[in-house]
């Protein structure tokens, strides 16, 4: 790693730049007024490969909906998946769901502060067990997404290969001590106002593949309408997805190995039906 970053004069002028830049231009969105860990958790898994504004759309009313991890575990996951509809990747819906319920049962409904605890539960990764008691509790850990690994290594020119362990470590120097939440906050202003990857070249290390035609557009477009009907015939499903590149027998297996629906004889015995799993 580049060792003019351990200075100490250049740590404090790149923070001043941030926190200068976030002075005059922070954005404000809903999930920023909080400092409630459920709240936290389900605005992080909401931002999770989706635009903030498009979770800001979803956010209130999904706070309404399910204020609590109670609320949310003791929900169906047809409501759920409804109100989850329009932020993408619907298995992201159905995981803050089981981590509720494992909240419940492990926590006493209290989502914890622990990154180590935060990290067993279903779909906690590695910088949402810390970016949760950063923005919730504001604690001295350095969480890095694709913004802020994108803005260390444009800011102190490290090479785009650089090992995800020397990023934290940058990550972790730059942290200025008892400013975790503003600072997490800046970053993310910074790198998505200025420092973009279109402006510097940086790419994702993960990219997102064209999403109409896709598998994912079709496992969303199947479960929307699962989610409006009791259920649907296979043989329906098979007639009205068969223009689907990868047969819809790969999708509806993707669905149900994912516990999102059951495939199940019908009652009326007229052949095998999907429905959302209960």
């Amino acid at each position: 790693m580049n060792t003019d970053l351990l200075h100490r004069d250049r740590i404090d002028i790149f923070r001043r730049k941030i926190f200068d830049f976030y002075d005059d231009n922070r954005r404000s969105f809903p999930w920023r007024q909080t400092c409630d860990r459920y709240a936290v958790m389900v605005s992080e898994i909401m931002l999770q490969q989706t635009q903030a504004e498009r979770v800001a759309q979803k956010y209130g009313l999904w706070m309404e909906r399910f204020p609590d991890t109670a609320t949310l575990a003791s929900s169906s996951l047809r409501d759920v998946l409804a109100l989850w509809s329009g932020l993408g990747y619907n298995s992201r819906g159905q995981r803050l769901q089981s981590c509720a319920r494992a909240v419940m049962e492990r926590f006493g409904g209290e989502v914890p502060a622990d990154p180590a605890e935060l990290k067993t539960l279903p779909g906690i990764g590695d910088y949402t067990c810390r970016s949760i008691p950063v923005f919730a509790d504001n604690l001295d850990l350095a969480a890095v997404d694709t913004n802020i690994r994108r803005i260390i290594i444009h800011e102190f020119a490290l090479p785009e290969d650089t090992p995800k362990r020397q990023i934290q470590a940058a990550a972790e120097q730059l942290l200025p001590p008892g400013r975790s939440r503003d600072w997490h906050n800046a970053l993310m202003d910074y790198g998505s106002l200025c420092l973009t990857s279109r402006t510097t070249g940086i790419r994702p290390q993960t990219r997102q593949s064209k999403f109409q035609g896709s598998k994912r557009w079709y496992r969303g477009r199947l479960l929307r309408e699962l989610v409006a009907s009791e259920q649907l015939l296979l043989e329906e499903i098979g007639e009205r997805y068969g223009d689907c590149p990868w047969g819809f027998r790969e999708i509806v297996d993707g669905l149900v190995r994912d516990g999102l629906v059951d495939e199940v004889e019908s009652a009326n015995g007229k052949g095998r039906v999907l429905r959302i799993r209960e």
